[in-house]
């Protein structure tokens, strides 16, 4: 396979994009809401909830089954993480194809970042756990600069990281096209994760139903941006 590729990074959200962690997310949120003394959330429920960190989640978690309040927070937040961390990938199971394609990428000479607005302690758990561990250039999670995404500070630290270049972002969220906006870096948004609204409502510069497509796709965004 050649060497030269259009893209020299590839950087991926986590939650959604490369790995569906729901069913570990919903099982840490509602051990946390249980021992609060709330009821469980569904997990489709949850899906639509991710993607703006742990402390966001409980808190919707919480707005969803009664009153949220800081302090409940406060009180949850602990709890959740310490569930979380022991069963970060009890049911967390990676997306078909995803592997090959970045091995693929890798091939070519493609450095491959994470960016997630996951706490970059979790997320470089997770990603160890999955099988991961020298697999990416460079991680930056929601907690690695003062701000996360949406603004583009992450994904610009995440290209940095990997020696910089021209870039394309994979997400599922409109967190993750306004991020690619804001940073101007075409974003790819897959149909399969966990977007809040329509996937074709996030504005992504091209959309995959399968890992099979993201090579064939970057090469075509690139040749329609020549």
């Amino acid at each position: 396979m050649p060497a030269d590729f259009p893209f020299d990074v590839v950087a991926f959200d986590l939650d959604g994009t490369l790995a569906d962690t729901a069913p570990d997310l919903t099982a840490a949120l509602n051990h946390a809401l249980g021992v609060l003394g709330r009821p469980p959330v569904p997990a489709e429920d949850v899906r639509h909830m991710v993607g703006h960190g742990a402390r966001a989640l409980l808190q919707k978690g919480l707005a969803a089954t009664g009153e949220m309040t800081e302090a409940l927070v406060e009180q949850g937040f602990p709890i959740f993480i310490d569930y979380y961390l022991d069963h970060i990938a009890d049911g967390t199971q990676i997306f078909p194809g995803l592997n090959a394609a970045l091995d693929r990428l890798a091939a070519r000479g493609v450095k491959l970042a994470v960016c997630t607005n996951k706490a970059e302690g979790l997320a470089r758990r997770c990603i160890d756990q999955l099988g991961w561990a020298d697999r990416f250039d460079a991680l930056v999670g929601g907690d690695t600069l003062p701000v996360r995404k949406p603004d583009p500070a992450p994904l610009f630290e995440a290209i940095a990281r990997c020696g910089g270049g021209r870039a394309a972002y994979v997400g599922d969220s409109i967190t993750d096209t306004d991020t690619g906006r804001n940073a101007n870096v075409p974003t790819i948004a897959v149909t399969f994760g966990f977007s809040d609204r329509p996937v074709d409502q996030l504005g992504a510069a091209a959309l995959i139903d399968h890992f099979d497509d993201l090579i064939p796709t970057l090469e075509r965004l690139a040749r329609a941006a020549a």
